[in-house]
């Protein structure tokens, strides 16, 4: 098999996305797997370099890892005729700008989302990209969990029947950094910095409907910052700025109807971080990161409503496991399989710039919504 070397700059490694799903879980073992087989006998074989403003993170890393090639100068990087593809991990703040810098130097996109602070930087990047004639592509990865991929199944063999509802509870406690240290960085919870939940997870949200169930046409949400102070990494209160939970209705396409809730700032009492109901007219199916459970009409329970008596049933026993059928791997790294494809064997894909931009609509317009206390219709954009 030939073996055909690929330079990716991969930008923002030193954070914990970054980091462990970009690097380690995909490029990393890309190459433990021997490289990328495109079908017709070539192989790709992923080489990082890894690009950030810490050099002594950028170092230790690499040689963690073995790699050969890091560097502070991103300009230097882009202005590299062998480097392919650049990939965009950093906060959401400094995306926008790097990427715009990266097509014009005409190498392909992949980057995290949301790829910019607001939708009209979301579509130019997405029109600059397409006039460029670059490939590009934007992390959608949830759609690829064994959980959502199960529920998909379901979706497409006509198990629910008319799709009613979706409900999502997402979040888990992130601790205020006082006396025990946070789970995520300080910058997620201050609005000046790009952070906040309805930014980070309403992006989600979109491509999660849009693919399973039909695009978003109106939102109407809630933001709300429960925790307003936090502790930083270096263990200074902050106020905080940024929303920490947000509770949004969606109506989609075609009449169904989804609630997510999603906070930093709830205890989990749910099998998974992130699980997902969805109720139709022949069946219902539970689905979080990695299981999915089933209950069909013909096995539905007759519960009665009384409160003077004890609960006779024991409800989450009247489901049905959904069996795996198949072998899941990462999420990231089957996304980054896909896009790699795509740009070196033009395989078919739709997870795009302007699917990026729909993202960091409707995190807008979740704001927007919530500022003004009313209901918004999700107008589609195009290039």
């Amino acid at each position: 098999m030939t073996r055909k070397t690929v330079r990716i700059a991969m930008n923002g490694v030193t954070g914990r996305m970054g980091y462990r799903q970009h690097l380690v879980r995909s490029i990393l073992a890309l190459r433990d797997q021997g490289g990328l087989d495109l079908g017709d006998g070539t192989a790709l074989w992923p080489e990082p370099i890894l690009v950030g403003r810490r050099e002594h993170a950028l170092r230790e890393i690499a040689e963690r890892h073995g790699l050969e090639h890091w560097s502070t100068d991103v300009d230097a990087v882009l202005t590299d005729p062998t480097v392919d593809i650049y990939f965009d991990a950093q906060v959401t703040s400094a995306r926008e700008e790097a990427i715009e810098r990266a097509v014009a130097a005409g190498k392909h996109i992949y980057t995290e989302k949301p790829t910019a602070t607001g939708l009209e930087g979301a579509l130019e990047l997405a029109r600059l990209a397409h006039e460029k004639g670059i490939k590009h592509g934007v992390v959608q990865d949830k759609i690829f969990l064994p959980g959502l991929l199960k529920l998909k199944r379901l979706i497409d063999g006509g198990f629910f029947g008319r799709i009613l509802s979706v409900r999502g509870e997402f979040g888990y406690w992130v601790f205020e950094g006082d006396w025990q240290s946070a789970q995520r960085p300080s910058w997620n919870y201050r609005a000046e910095d790009g952070g906040g939940i309805v930014v980070d997870m309403f992006p989600h949200w979109e491509y999660v409907l849009h693919e399973l169930f039909g695009r978003v046409v109106a939102v109407q949400a809630l933001a709300a910052t429960h925790v307003p102070q936090r502790w930083d990494e270096d263990g200074k209160p902050f106020d905080a700025t940024a929303d920490d939970a947000a509770y949004g209705i969606f109506e989609l396409e075609g009449g169904v109807v989804a609630q997510i809730n999603s906070s930093w700032a709830v205890r989990v009492n749910r099998d998974e971080l992130v699980e997902f109901q969805v109720d139709g007219t022949e069946g219902s199916a539970v689905a979080g990161l990695r299981r999915c459970r089933v209950q069909h009409r013909s096995a539905t329970p007759k519960p009665v409503w009384d409160p003077d008596v004890p609960a006779t049933e024991v409800f989450r026993d009247q489901w049905q496991e959904v069996p795996d059928n198949a072998e899941f791997d990462n999420g990231f790294k089957a996304q980054w399989e896909l896009f790699l494809k795509h740009v070196y064997a033009d395989a078919p894909y739709h997870w795009d710039l302007l699917a990026g931009a729909r993202g960091v609509q409707l995190a807008g317009l979740g704001l927007k919504s919530s500022a003004e206390g009313r209901r918004l219709e999700v107008p589609e954009i195009s290039l």
